[in-house]
């Protein structure tokens, strides 16, 4: 699997537009938290769906699309964060220890 980098307002307004789920996973580069969540989560990503979308938003490069992603999903901004998108509405919201595979797939398997 590979990360889809997240660098404008257009991609957002494609995931939203989609009718499958989505993920996008907001990191801090500038955060040891945020890299070792990063890691984690890889290391189990391939139990996830083939098909479904992963979004990687630098949000210390990109902190307006973070915002934007705050504002039209209706969550808190967090780092690390990682965000369940289907049918333009955010499913599942988790950050820092909460995200993992184990956790995104209780949702999409539902």
């Amino acid at each position: 699997m590979n990360w889809t980098t997240l660098e404008s307002a257009e991609q957002i307004e494609e995931i939203k537009n989609q009718q499958q789920y989505s993920v996008i996973f907001k990191h801090s580069t500038r955060c040891s938290i945020s890299m070792m969540v990063k890691k984690r989560f890889e290391m189990d990503w391939d139990k996830l769906p083939g098909n479904l979308p992963l979004y990687f938003l630098d949000l210390i490069k990109y902190r307006s699309l973070s915002n934007q992603i705050a504002d039209d999903f209706h969550v808190h901004h967090e780092s690390p964060q990682l965000l369940l998108i289907k049918d333009g509405s955010c499913v599942l919201d988790l950050s820092h220890g909460e995200i993992s595979v184990e956790e995104t797939l209780t949702v999409v398997n539902n």
